[in-house]
């Protein structure tokens, strides 16, 4: 669902009781999400990055991040919003170029980063970003999620009192919606949702204790994402299908798993390229 009207319904999932936005990394990843319900879909940079052999955290350039997002942007019917990082950028001036070019290829929202390196930017500086993000989309265009990493980075004051001043600074820069990675304390999160001015994104599944959807609707949050929570878990059932194979040679790892046949049926494929096989042989 590409341009103002994908903004608009993803803007409008934030002002209900809560909704779960999951993260997909490829195409594949983001039809069989759209195909089972969800309103939405988001990317995470983590899982891209693991697709390409890569660790998330820098390595991945701008364009190969982008050729991925088209891709999901192209494979579903409802709104897309990116992880953009930090906005692969060096000044503000450069994040709203990546903000304007991610609006070009039909993506709905996305998310900006305080941090980088693991070290916030400095809260002037951070604001300017969001600041020409907003510019760069206005809004109802783009559903823009500003995300600070007070709690989840090399931060050594009160990552509260932080991240309700840099929330403050970026709702008045713009912002739809502040993304608080890292909030570990239950109590901190009704808190943070209660004082902050804008629909408030926690990711569940990234830090323990585990806090699921539910839960965080509970304690007042809009918006739930999972990161790279489904891509990890699709990367682990390789490695232990591939451990298998390599200590035994036997197919366990395919009990329950869907045939070729519904996957193919799941992706669209033809009927004359599915296998003699019944539907449910799933060794296929």
């Amino acid at each position: 669902m590409a341009g103002n009207l994908g903004a608009e319904t993803l803007l409008a999932l934030h002002r209900g009781r809560g909704f779960l936005i999951p993260n997909a990394w490829d195409a594949g990843s983001a039809r069989l999400l759209a195909q089972l319900g969800f309103p939405a879909i988001a990317t995470t940079s983590a899982g891209i990055a693991w697709s390409r052999g890569l660790p998330d955290g820098g390595p991945l350039s701008a364009d190969l991040m982008f050729e991925t997002v088209a891709e999901i942007v192209t494979a579903v019917d409802v709104p897309v919003s990116a992880d953009l990082e930090a906005g692969y950028g060096a000044t503000a001036a450069e994040v709203g170029e990546t903000v304007a070019r991610a609006a070009s290829l039909g993506i709905a929202g996305g998310n900006i980063e305080d941090a980088v390196g693991g070290a916030l930017i400095p809260i002037e500086e951070a604001a300017e970003r969001v600041a020409a993000a907003r510019a760069a989309a206005p809004a109802g265009t783009f559903v823009l999620n500003a995300r600070t990493d007070a709690y989840f980075s090399r931060f050594d004051g009160d990552p509260f009192a932080e991240t309700i001043a840099r929330a403050e600074r970026f709702i008045a820069a713009g912002a739809d919606c502040i993304f608080v990675p890292g909030v570990r304390d239950a109590e901190a999160i009704r808190r943070l949702a209660v004082e902050i001015a804008a629909p408030v994104n926690m990711v569940a599944g990234l830090t323990p204790p585990v806090l699921d959807a539910p839960a965080l609707y509970s304690l007042g949050v809009a918006r739930v994402s999972v990161g790279g929570s489904i891509a990890r878990a699709a990367y682990d059932a390789v490695e232990r299908a591939g451990r298998e194979l390599r200590e035994s040679g036997t197919l366990g790892f395919l009990d329950g798993v869907a045939s070729y046949a519904d996957m193919q049926h799941r992706l669209g494929g033809r009927e004359d390229r599915m296998p003699r096989a019944a539907a449910s042989d799933s060794i296929t």
